[in-house]
């Protein structure tokens, strides 16, 4: 039985199963190296096999005994390495001249009701400085983009934004610059090689509980990945109309750092590992199928 994410349910049943005398593969991890690291022993209960998406997931798995294997991330197989932004902006019907910031509040409603208004404002500070500014947002629904449009007529009705239905890793390819909550996104703006400012903001309460079970120093999935700040993250009080202006307007201007590319290749090349057909070849050899 191979169960995909959805640890909740999956590991309860992997659980059952195992006991049952089936095998058991769980494919993507749990995040047990950024918190509720207790979860380590559910899941050696109930998993023969760990297939993970990136490479530092293993260590934890390894330090427990637990037979794992880093299979990659589709997104760097699908996503090419050098992608074209210019045919981008002509599938979402952009100007080519011009500068173009990509928006991306969130897919859930707690996160838009958090980030919203904070990007909302943020939009009015960068088209005020820079009229011409194209700024699209992708919601991936249409109640995020009730929701989103909701906060827009009550804190900026005149204010031009360009509202796209999904489309995300369009919006981002065409985009100069990308401001986002912390999530994949982050995943996609890199491999598609933009620089980014990742937001993350919740509840007073959430974060005062969040902030004691977190035990990770990067929260943006690139500098996980790089093991060093390579993109720039605002955490809750640090996420400020004016703390974010700045920084989005300082990569409008200068665009992506030398480093910061080398970085975004070597990560993106070091995630093409085979996906499924790796999975497949692993499992294989590990079960002696």
């Amino acid at each position: 039985f191979i169960g995909i994410d959805a640890p909740e349910f999956n590991l309860g049943l992997e659980l059952k199963l195992k006991s049952a005398g089936i095998r058991t593969v769980h494919y993507v991890s749990p995040s047990v190296w950024a918190w509720r690291e207790k979860r380590i022993f559910k899941i050696k209960a109930a998993v023969d096999y760990m297939l993970t998406l990136f490479p530092f997931e293993e260590e934890v798995y390894l330090q427990h005994n637990i037979p794992v294997s880093c299979v990659g991330h589709p997104l760097a197989e699908i996503i090419p390495l050098y992608p074209d932004l210019q045919l981008a902006r002509s599938k979402l019907c952009l100007s080519s001249a011009g500068k173009v910031l990509a928006m991306l509040p969130g897919s859930r409603g707690s996160e838009i009701k958090y980030l919203g208004p904070l990007f909302i404002e943020t939009a009015k500070s960068l088209k005020a400085a820079e009229p011409n500014l194209q700024i699209v947002i992708p919601l991936i629904n249409s109640k995020r983009r009730a929701q989103f449009s909701n906060l827009i007529q009550q804190l900026a009705p005149q204010l031009d934004l360009i509202l796209v239905d999904g489309k995300s890793r369009d919006v981002i390819c065409a985009a100069d610059a990308v401001l986002l909550a912390s999530g994949t996104a982050t995943l996609e703006a890199m491999l598609l090689k933009k620089p980014m400012l990742v937001v993350y903001k919740v509840s007073t309460l959430s974060y005062a509980i969040y902030s004691r079970l977190l035990k990770i120093n990067y929260f943006a999935l690139p500098n996980l990945l790089s093991k060093n700040p390579i993109v720039p993250e605002l955490m809750q009080t640090n996420a400020t109309v004016e703390a974010i202006t700045k920084e989005i307007s300082k990569q409008l201007k200068s665009g992506l750092s030398i480093h910061q590319n080398e970085e975004y290749q070597q990560i993106h090349q070091s995630l093409q590992l085979g996906g499924g057909k790796k999975a497949v070849a692993d499992l294989t050899a590990f079960f002696h199928l």
